[in-house]
């Protein structure tokens, strides 16, 4: 899977590694982001048997100097202490998770807007690029608020 950022949340996604649950196997992956001060990576963890599985995510996070830093706190945990952390995450899992993931999605958005917007009064980004992009991004907006409805109220195993 390797390390990809995504431009909407500059969040950067790596595959740790596979643990094995309650004979189930569950892909590890950790999602880090800058938080405006530090990085900081949570685990999340997906039943490899289970394609619509969107994953439960683990409540402790990892901060970290640089991504790298993160990266390197997580890879030296065990598989025990990941066994440890995936209980963790299903026994504090969210009851409305479609409702949170959207919401998250939104305030991601919300974010790189706001970036957009700053980079562009500061000079650092091109007028019509930046045009563009604030475009683009209330557009995702909008998608994603029209969505709001099917969410709300509906609870996810």
């Amino acid at each position: 899977m390797g390390s990809r950022m995504t431009p909407d949340t500059d969040t950067q996604d790596t595959f740790v590694t596979t643990i094995n649950v309650d004979s189930r196997t569950y892909d590890v992956t950790l999602a880090v982001e800058h938080d405006g001060i530090e990085h900081v990576g949570r685990l999340w963890f997906t039943d490899t048997e289970w394609a619509e599985d969107e994953g439960v995510r683990d409540h402790g996070v990892f901060p970290g100097r640089s991504p790298n830093d993160v990266v390197s706190a997580v890879r030296a945990l065990s598989e025990s202490d990941l066994r440890l952390r995936y209980r963790r995450a299903v026994a504090d899992r969210r009851k409305y998770y479609g409702l949170r993931k959207i919401t998250e999605d939104v305030l991601g958005d919300i974010r790189h807007l706001n970036k957009v917007a700053t980079s562009m009064r500061a000079g650092l980004l091109q007028l019509d690029e930046a045009a563009e992009e604030i475009a683009q991004t209330e557009r995702r907006l909008h998608e994603m608020i029209s969505q709001l409805r099917h969410f709300a109220g509906v609870a996810t195993a």
